[in-house]
């Protein structure tokens, strides 16, 4: 199959990637996918304990008392789906969804004045919330039915304000609310990673707090987020097995994968192992390109592994929880993941949590104290720091389509 020519080249078997494969082939494109690694995935990948242990301790003894290997399915890049959100309408609409079992999160919480609360998304639960005062929670109560209510089309339900051109910091202050309602509102229920939006357009924010709602309605669940069973791993392979279907063709253990360009620059080909397969377009992840990234940030997080839920968070097995900069005087976010055998992502009795940032130092272990702090007993923690890269060429120069490496953010 090398011999041929393609409309598209993908390299890298990540989520992003295989997504991407799986949509080209429906759409009718003659697509092949390569990876220079045996096994799905890359930096989006899913191991079990012996993998962890070898890639983080440098050693494949693992202790007993962590069970058996092969029941660890650990997401690397643990993300929780919304589940009215984009790519759950991409995974419906193309029918991936026969290939994977998913299952609601428990829960969805946010880090506040140091107690960890639940995040309230509507107004009854904003009744409900202990993250208020009695005359906060009914201020908050009404700015909640009003983005409820809020439909882009009936303008009755703008109550005078054009959201393309207020600013979310304006529709807030008509509500009077505090800065810590304001903040968990902003980072927890409109997921955004800074305070910008404070000063755009307050429509984004009402959508993404619209979102939120509707996800949490539509399973009945205590959060807004699904999960699949035995993790996010099972995503390439789904979509691999869609691209398949639509005539796409995969090779992994390809070594090299080297991309081949024209002498005005453009892209016609890859080659590996001597052979050049042809074609008009390459997407790929940063590390098949790295001299058309730019390094942007780095990622700091924590991997442990735990025998109980997460303190506070009601039992829940699987949970995610913000906590805003704000709160921890720092100048991005961090995120909690946790997840357990209910999602069989660990053996019975275990619990898998991530805790993530954008890293400030080079001490991941002082920097997610705050997050880790939150876990309770933890039987072992591996630390890692790694790079985050963008694209910076110009695809309609080049036929190249690089990916974004994978943020810290645990949705």
């Amino acid at each position: 199959a090398m011999d041929e020519e393609y409309d598209v080249i993908v390299l890298g078997t990540g989520l992003k990637e295989c997504i991407l494969s799986g949509l080209l082939s429906v759409d009718g494109l003659k697509v092949l996918h390569m990876d220079r690694n045996d096994y799905y995935g890359g930096e989006s990948t899913s191991l079990n304990l012996t993998k962890i242990w070898k890639r983080f301790k440098g050693s494949e003894a693992t202790p007993d008392h962590l069970g058996v290997s092969k029941e660890y399915n650990v997401d690397m890049v643990p993300k929780f789906m919304m589940a009215n959100g984009a790519l759950v309408r991409v995974l419906i609409r193309t029918s991936v969804t026969k290939y994977l079992n998913f299952k609601a999160v428990d829960g969805s919480f946010v880090y506040n004045n140091g107690k960890i609360h639940k995040v309230p998304a509507t107004d009854v639960e904003a009744l409900k919330s202990n993250l208020m005062g009695l005359f906060e929670k009914r201020r908050a109560r009404k700015f909640f039915i009003y983005v409820q209510d809020y439909e882009e089309e009936d303008p009755k339900s703008h109550e005078g304000l054009d959201l393309h051109k207020v600013t979310t910091r304006e529709v807030i202050s008509k509500y009077g609310l505090e800065d810590d309602t304001v903040d968990f509102i902003g980072h927890a229920l409109a997921l955004h990673r800074d305070d910008n939006y404070l000063d755009e357009p307050a429509i984004d924010t009402v959508k993404r707090m619209k979102l939120y709602a509707e996800s949490l309605a539509r399973f009945q669940g205590g959060s807004p987020y699904i999960y699949p069973l035995y993790g996010l791993g099972e995503l390439p392979q789904a979509f691999a097995r869609l691209s398949a279907v639509y005539g796409g063709t995969y090779m992994l253990n390809k070594p090299e994968c080297k991309v081949e360009f024209d002498e005005s620059g453009k892209a016609f080909g890859v080659t590996s192992e001597g052979e050049t397969a042809k074609c008009k377009k390459v997407v790929c992840d940063p590390s098949y390109l790295p001299d058309k990234v730019t390094k942007v940030g780095r990622v700091a997080r924590a991997i442990c592994i735990m025998k109980h839920p997460i303190p506070d968070t009601k039992d829940s097995h699987s949970v995610q929880i913000i906590l805003p900069k704000k709160q921890l005087k720092r100048k991005s976010d961090m995120y909690v993941f946790c997840c357990s055998y209910a999602h069989n992502v660990a053996p019975k009795g275990k619990f898998i949590a991530f805790v993530s940032t954008e890293a400030e130092t080079d001490k991941p272990e002082i920097e997610l104290k705050p997050g880790i702090d939150l876990l309770g007993p933890v039987e072992e923690t591996f630390f890692d720091i790694y790079d985050r890269y963008e694209p910076a060429n110009a695809p309609e120069e080049d036929n190249c389509f690089v990916t974004n490496s994978y943020d810290a953010t645990t949705h």
